[in-house]
């Protein structure tokens, strides 16, 4: 009997949708993970060009994360391939570190470094240290509502401040793609919003590719295309 395979569903809700042009930016063609008996990713085809948003949902256990792992290139694949820009997806590989940003696993924090400074580090480690360098910083501090805690520490704040925090991290860097797992945990229905109109506005104005693992109703409201597991 063989493994049941993904949906790829395109653009039918919310974001730019229509028409499809451009090269694909990131593409699974048959991509599947397997330990032993176990499935952890179904056979899976899809494809994601510049500016889309696409999500991807399912049960627990089929292997959402897995996806998002093999993208990333720490999940290597059984069967099939993922890639990014026609390569194969691998983090030995410079060029595959600048194009992919992600929130898939919890990300590590400076415990003696403020919000701010550490947004302002990121930045800096890609765009160098400038003052328009800070400047972005800001403003994504600014349109995450993390401007009044900018000079608290990760320990001081909540679950919730503590994710947009995270998410502040991720988008702060370039990257022709961002991957990200839940970005709705721990945020109420407003942040949750907030967090959907940031995310389809880069993909709009810089052209990012999204591949986001939710069943949150606002991010999946806005959606290209959906890659249904399970």
């Amino acid at each position: 009997m063989g493994l049941p395979h993904a949906q790829a569903v395109p653009g039918d809700a919310g974001g730019p949708g229509g028409e499809v042009t451009g090269v694909p930016v990131i593409a699974a063609d048959g991509a599947t993970v397997t330990v032993g008996d176990t499935t952890l990713l179904a056979p899976t085809t899809f494809a994601v060009r510049p500016g889309e948003f696409w999500c991807v949902t399912g049960g627990n256990g089929s292997g959402k994360t897995t996806l998002l792992r093999a993208f990333l290139g720490s999940r290597r694949l059984t069967a099939g391939s993922c890639s990014v820009r026609g390569e194969a997806a691998d983090l030995a590989k410079p060029s595959h570190r600048r194009s992919v940003a992600s929130l898939v696993d919890t990300l590590p924090f400076a415990r003696d470094m403020t919000l701010r400074e550490q947004v302002t580090l990121v930045a800096a480690s890609w765009y160098g240290n400038a003052p328009k360098t800070a400047e972005r910083a800001g403003q994504l501090i600014e349109r995450l509502g993390l401007s009044s805690l900018g000079e608290r520490f990760p320990h001081q704040v909540s679950s919730g401040q503590l994710q947009l925090f995270s998410l502040s991290l991720t988008l702060v860097r370039p990257a022709d793609v961002v991957l990200l797992d839940e970005p709705e945990r721990h945020l109420d229905s407003d942040r949750v919003e907030l967090v959907a109109t940031l995310l389809t506005e880069r993909a709009k104005e810089e052209g990012t590719a999204f591949l986001v693992a939710t069943h949150e109703a606002a991010l999946v409201h806005v959606r290209d295309g959906c890659v249904e597991l399970g």
